[in-house]
């Protein structure tokens, strides 16, 4: 269970300073979004990448010791539009086809949004049907997806993903759970409930976690927060992590390079805690 943050949380800058400022703060490993974290390039084409681009920029990682755990895409998977949702999966396979470059990390997205909030069938069947495809190029590369369910998302709980998972045959499709995207303000009050649902159902598909915190704003709107900062019972999501996935890679968001350490230092004696 080694803690990792998000890459672009340092801003998007040129990949060698990048991986120097990662080493810095003492990460060995993050999750790595191309065009929210690298400057020197622009990644929102599919196209870009080759590999001496991407060996390099891995050599650059691994000189300082950091290693990509997580290749992250944040993109929109059952777009109507039929262009944007041809680009959309070409960025994700690209993504697939180079990931061995970057000693194969698992390539993961949340699933996308509506606009007006309201989902239909044929969202879920165009859903369905690009999870499958992306899952047919992965098994092509030898590289494992996941989807993180995400709340507001199409997939926004952990029983959806199940539900999604259980229709698709396709044993290279695994989860990035971050229970703090499945608290709701509905919900938050029972968050045990929630955390146990969600390893109980996806636990043996998880390769990557996340980890940030939630709590109620004096507003009364749940809000987020850098991990240890909030009211989510970490306590209990650590021990079942370790339960269900010993090891398993955390990645750390929304803290600032200020914050970053603290936080990091939060959930690693929560970690050491739960471990004995």
């Amino acid at each position: 269970m080694s803690v990792g943050v998000l890459a672009h949380l340092f801003g998007q800058k040129p990949y060698k300073e990048l991986a120097e400022d990662v080493a810095s703060k003492g990460f060995n490993h993050i999750q790595l979004a191309l065009w929210k974290a690298v400057a020197d390039y622009d990644f929102t084409k599919p196209g870009k990448l080759n590999p001496g681009l991407a060996k390099d920029m891995a050599k650059q990682f691994a000189k300082n010791n950091v290693s990509v755990s997580v290749f992250a895409c944040y993109l929109h998977f059952f777009e109507k539009d039929k262009d944007l949702h041809k680009e959309n999966l070409e960025r994700f396979k690209e993504l697939i086809r180079y990931a061995r470059y970057f000693g194969h990390p698992v390539v993961a997205a949340e699933v996308g949004k509506s606009e007006d909030g309201k989902f239909h069938q044929d969202d879920w069947d165009r859903l369905k049907s690009a999870l499958e495809e992306l899952a047919e190029e992965a098994k092509k590369w030898g590289t494992g997806i996941a989807i993180e369910p995400a709340h507001g998302h199409l997939i926004g709980t952990a029983r959806e993903l199940k539900l999604m998972l259980d229709k698709i045959d396709a044993s290279n499709i695994g989860v990035v759970l971050d229970p703090g995207n499945l608290m709701t303000e509905e919900n938050f009050h029972r968050q045990d409930e929630v955390i146990e649902e969600a390893f109980e159902l996806l636990g043996d598909k998880i390769v990557a976690c996340h980890a940030k915190d939630r709590y109620f704003d004096q507003d009364g709107k749940l809000a987020v927060t850098p991990a240890g900062l909030g009211e989510m019972n970490y306590e209990l999501y650590l021990k079942l992590l370790h339960q269900y996935k010993p090891h398993c890679e955390i990645i750390m968001e929304e803290a600032s390079p200020e914050r970053m350490l603290a936080s990091k230092e939060y959930i690693e004696k929560i970690r050491e805690k739960v471990m004995l």
